[in-house]
């Protein structure tokens, strides 16, 4: 599959430009976190894999009650275990685990 980064396609360069910023280089294979690893891509990823929309107005009412659904414990796990995994990465002094 096609592994580009996202901020390479043509409508994200476009808006960063308009926006002013900038992005910051990742190494491809680096051992530290990736923002899209924050448990919520994943949790949104599986729950999307069901959905097709026909416009932007779907989606934005889809996020919405996605959103809507998750209670304050799904938010605070996701963020308490970044600190685990954060770790976990320093631990590992650049190398791969």
């Amino acid at each position: 599959y096609d592994n580009a980064p996202s901020h390479t396609a043509k409508p994200v360069k476009e808006t960063l430009k308009s926006l002013g910023w900038d992005i910051l280089p990742h190494p491809p294979y680096s051992p530290d976190l990736a923002p899209s690893d924050y448990h919520l891509f994943a949790s949104m990823g599986h729950a999307l894999a069901e959905q097709h929309f026909s416009n932007f107005e779907e989606v934005g009412k889809w996020l919405d009650e996605w959103f809507a659904a998750k209670d304050k414990q799904f938010f605070w796990h996701g963020i308490h275990k970044l600190l685990e995994r954060w770790a976990k990465c320093v631990e590992a002094n650049v190398q791969y685990f």
